[in-house]
């Protein structure tokens, strides 16, 4: 079953992938501020699949919509939206299955690329069929670390970059290629921006929190939080423990 869904995410992305190749409108949507009228182009197209599915969903665009007690599709139809306006090909479409034991099914695609990131639960992480494994950096001097934010000053890692769009930032620390993530904003991100990312760093081995040691994984669509990630345990602790020297 688990599987049929990462086929139904993959469906969804390509759809939404094609809406976007053949979109001229990259202005706001006039509904609330920072988004785009392609947002709810992409969220339409989720929605109706989702609801096909006979899953309940929580979206970044439209809130919560609930099936009985059916598990619950969390998803951003295009994460990094403003790099998708601007033509920075840095945006995704990110969905995930939550069932009652958690986290269970997730699918990130760069929408600019075509690379897709997915994971099941317990049987680990991909990157278009190879299997994801976090670095080995167990140290923040050594660490090159994603931020989301202007941090206040260099909090010790050797190198960083800030790319805009969450959900494939958080991947990057599932594949080894960043050690870590930092969110320096505070609490601007909804669980539909890194719900699908946790799961993919979970099975690659890293580990994803909410940076002041709040419940991450939350479906209350106005609760935000401040993610961390850390391709280690021990450098989860040093990236946690710098980001809590500020606010």
């Amino acid at each position: 079953m688990l599987r049929d869904v990462v086929t139904l995410f993959s469906a969804i992305a390509d759809e939404v992938g094609a809406a976007l190749r053949t979109n001229a409108d990259w202005g706001p949507s006039g509904v609330r501020a920072g988004q785009y009228s392609v947002d709810l182009v992409a969220d339409e197209i989720c929605l109706a699949a989702i609801a096909a599915s006979g899953f309940s969903v929580l979206s970044e665009e439209s809130g919560l919509t609930l099936c009985g007690d059916r598990p619950m599709v969390i998803v951003d139809p295009l994460d990094g939206s403003t790099n998708a306006s601007q033509g920075v090909p840095w945006f995704a479409t990110s969905l995930c299955l939550a069932d009652d034991d958690g986290l269970a099914v997730a699918l990130v695609r760069n929408q600019a690329t075509g690379v897709t990131y997915s994971a099941v639960r317990g049987e680990g992480a991909w990157l278009d069929g190879t299997r994801l494994q976090s670095s080995s950096c167990t140290t923040l001097a050594d660490a090159f670390v994603g931020l989301s934010g202007m941090p206040p000053a260099n909090l010790g890692w050797r190198q960083f970059r800030a790319f805009g769009a969450s959900a494939l930032d958080l991947c990057l620390v599932a594949a080894g290629v960043l050690d870590g993530f930092v969110d320096c904003s505070v609490d601007a991100h909804g669980v539909w921006d890194y719900a699908a990312a946790t799961l993919i760093c979970a099975e690659a081995g890293a580990h994803v929190v909410d940076g002041p040691g709040r419940e991450l994984l939350v479906r209350d669509p106005a609760m935000k939080r401040t993610p961390v990630a850390g391709a280690t345990r021990a450098l989860l602790e040093q990236l946690v423990a710098a980001r809590r020297t500020f606010t």
